[in-house]
C-alpha cells in the first residue's frame, strides 16, 4: 500500500469513528429522554437519579469528540464535503449534550415533585407525555436522518418541531387553569412548566440536528427558514 492510500485510509476510518461516536452519544441521550419521562410520570426517584448520572458520560463523550474533531482539523485539513462532516459533527454533539441536560432537568423536576407529594396533581396532563414522545422520536429521527444523511427525512423532522411547540403552549393553558382552580397545584404546577419547556428544547434540539444533517448532505444552511422553504431548498439540492 503506498504512503497515499495509507493516509486516505487512515482518515477515512478516523471520520467514521467519529460519525460511529456520535450515534453512541444519541444512543445515550436517548435513553435518558426516556428514562426521564418515566421518572417524571412515575415520580421515581432512583429512575431519575440514573438519568442524572448518565449525563456525566453524555458530557465525557462530548469532551472526547471535541478532541477528536480537532484532532482531525489540525491533521488532516479537510475540505469541502468532509469538512461539511466535521462541521456538522461539532454542532450535533454540542445539541446532544445539551438535550441530556434537558433531560436532567425532568429527572430533577421528577424527584422535586416526589418530595412534595404531589405527583398526583400533575398527571392529569397526558400532553406532557405526549409531547415527550414526539420531542424523543424527533430526535431518533435525526439520528436515523444524519446516520444516512438523509436531507429529506431532515426536513420532515423540521416541519414536525411545530407540533412539540403547540403542545407546550396547550400545556401552559392548562397549567394555568388548574393553578386558578386549586392554590395547592401551583409549587407542582410550576416544577411541570420546567418539565414542558425542557421537552420544548428538546424538540428544538433535534430540529437542529436534522439541519446539521441538511448542511453535510447538501452545504444548504437551512437556520431560520420556514419548514416549506427547507423542503424547497432540500428538493432543489437533490
Amino acid at each position: 500500500m503506498s504512503g497515499g492510500e495509507h493516509f486516505s485510509k487512515q482518515y477515512d476510518q478516523e471520520l467514521e469513528a467519529m460519525r460511529s461516536r456520535v450515534l453512541q452519544m444519541g444512543g445515550i441521550v436517548e435513553a435518558q429522554i426516556k428514562s426521564a419521562l418515566d421518572a417524571f410520570e412515575n415520580a421515581d426517584p432512583t429512575l431519575a437519579d440514573s438519568v442524572i448520572q448518565a449525563d456525566r458520560r453524555v458530557n465525557q463523550l462530548e469532551i472526547d469528540l471535541d478532541r477528536l474533531v480537532n484532532h482531525v482539523i489540525a491533521r488532516r485539513q479537510p475540505t469541502a464535503v468532509d469538512l461539511r462532516m466535521i462541521m456538522g459533527v461539532a454542532k450535533t454533539i454540542t445539541d446532544l449534550e445539551r438535550i441530556g441536560d434537558e433531560a436532567t432537568k425532568i429527572a430533577r423536576a421528577a424527584k422535586w415533585i416526589r418530595e412534595k407529594n404531589t405527583a398526583a396533581r400533575v398527571n392529569r396532563i397526558p400532553d406532557i407525555r405526549a409531547s415527550g414522545d414526539i420531542a424523543h422520536a424527533m430526535l431518533r429521527r435525526s439520528l436515523d436522518a444524519f446516520a444516512r444523511l438523509d436531507a429529506q427525512e431532515a426536513a420532515t423532522i423540521i416541519r414536525d418541531d411545530a407540533g412539540v411547540d403547540e403542545r407546550f403552549r396547550a400545556i401552559l393553558r392548562q397549567l394555568v387553569t388548574f393553578m386558578m382552580e386549586d392554590p395547592r397545584s401551583i409549587s407542582a404546577s410550576i416544577d411541570t412548566v420546567w418539565v414542558a419547556k425542557a421537552i420544548e428544547r428538546i424538540g428544538d434540539h433535534a430540529k437542529n440536528i436534522a439541519e446539521h444533517v441538511i448542511f453535510i448532505a447538501h452545504g444548504a444552511d437551512v437556520k431560520h427558514m420556514s419548514p416549506e422553504d427547507v423542503a424547497r431548498a432540500v428538493e432543489q439540492a437533490s
